[in-house]
């Protein structure tokens, strides 16, 4: 009973409201997974922040990408680690990542590299002592379903001397989503995220996941949230969007 009841602690999934809730800082998070119907595939990214520069942005959709850009553009002090391309289309594929590294993934897939292989010229953000690692997804159609890979980069040390690169491939699973951010609570130096992606359940309605990952989401540090779902036998795309500065 005790093996039967630790197999089953392995495979659960944790809600919106468990994995998103419990933290006020989880900082910039993915969400990949695939509905419970089995229909559609889903991604989630949203942005969080503690210093009034990070505060100043929103998330804007032009022609099925979406970019984070200033609130109030007069505020602006370093755009180069919060101005982006979060979400790219490039062929069958959707990347989601959480810097300028979403470029680098769609340049590298057009000259014929992997996403890992794409990656393998970054590393984590230069901004220590945080050393903000960068998160990145893929979803890659074919054939009526989907399949999908994450990755992180992050220092190996205090000292940002090395960058550790973890890539992570899945198979689909119906009603199971996989979710990474760059945190763990709140902190000076802000703590890393350590282990592999934790597993969320997803929702079947797109403003059910919506509205609880921006429910969860601490009111006092989120900024912008970007939802979508895309039908794996029509290629109908829904997508949702949530600016705390509008």
């Amino acid at each position: 009973m005790k093996e039967e009841e630790e197999n089953m602690e392995i495979y659960r999934m944790g809600t919106v409201e468990e994995l998103i809730g419990r933290d006020p800082y989880p900082g910039r998070g993915i969400i990949i997974g695939k509905t419970p119907d089995g229909t559609r595939a889903m991604t989630a990214y949203f942005i969080m922040g503690r210093s009034a520069n990070s505060r100043n942005r929103i998330f804007a959709e032009r022609d099925g990408a979406v970019f984070t850009e200033p609130f109030d553009a007069s505020k602006v002090q370093d755009p180069s680690l919060i101005i982006y391309a979060a979400v790219r289309c490039v062929n069958n594929h959707l990347i989601v990542t959480n810097g300028n590294q979403t470029d680098t993934i769609a340049e590298g897939l057009q000259a014929g590299k992997s996403f890992s292989e794409a990656l393998e010229s970054r590393t984590f953000e230069p901004d220590g002592p945080n050393w903000t690692p960068r998160i990145s997804g893929m979803l890659s159609f074919g054939e009526g379903d989907f399949s999908y890979q994450m990755s992180i980069l992050k220092s190996a040390d205090a000292e940002g001397s090395a960058c550790n690169r973890f890539t992570y491939s899945y198979t689909p699973v119906a009603g199971l989503g996989h979710f990474i951010h760059t945190y763990v609570g709140d902190g000076n130096p802000l703590p890393t995220f350590q282990g592999e992606p934790e597993r969320i359940a997803v929702a079947d309605g797109i403003d059910e996941m919506t509205d609880r990952i921006w429910k969860a989401l601490d009111g006092e540090n989120k900024i912008s949230l970007f939802v979508r779902y895309i039908g794996l036998k029509d290629g109908t795309v829904e997508s949702r969007m949530m600016n705390k500065n509008q």
